[in-house]
């Protein structure tokens, strides 16, 4: 089954840390990730540019509506995913808790909607 794990991580606090720390983090996700690709739980990932970037559409009486920036205001932002194939929930969420980010952020564990075609 896949599971989109989505990593959730506060900006402002991100902006605040220190280059080394970030080299680190950033060495332990390139590992995070060659170890997820080896085992055959890899399916897709990456990284988010920060919400500043972002734009949210929705559509309202048939008019497109356009909002600079993420639909909410959050403590924590979605600042990047892993697609990943697991055998259960319980195989996603260990391998979801691996992810450095999980440390000072939050992942979020959600099974892809396969649709019968």
């Amino acid at each position: 089954m896949q599971y989109l794990l989505m990593i959730y991580q506060n900006e402002v606090e991100y902006a605040k840390v220190d280059t080394g720390t970030t080299q680190k983090m950033s060495a332990e996700y390139e590992a995070f990730t060659q170890s997820i690709i080896r085992n055959g739980n890899f399916k897709a990932g990456d990284r988010l540019r920060p919400t500043t970037t972002a734009t949210t559409v929705r559509v309202r009486d048939g008019k497109t509506l356009t909002t600079d920036g993420p639909f909410a205001e959050t403590r924590e932002q979605l600042g990047g995913y892993y697609l990943i194939e697991a055998k259960d929930l319980d195989a996603a969420i260990e391998i979801a808790a691996r992810i450095p980010s999980a440390r000072v952020g939050s992942i979020e564990v959600r099974p892809i909607w396969v649709y019968d075609k």
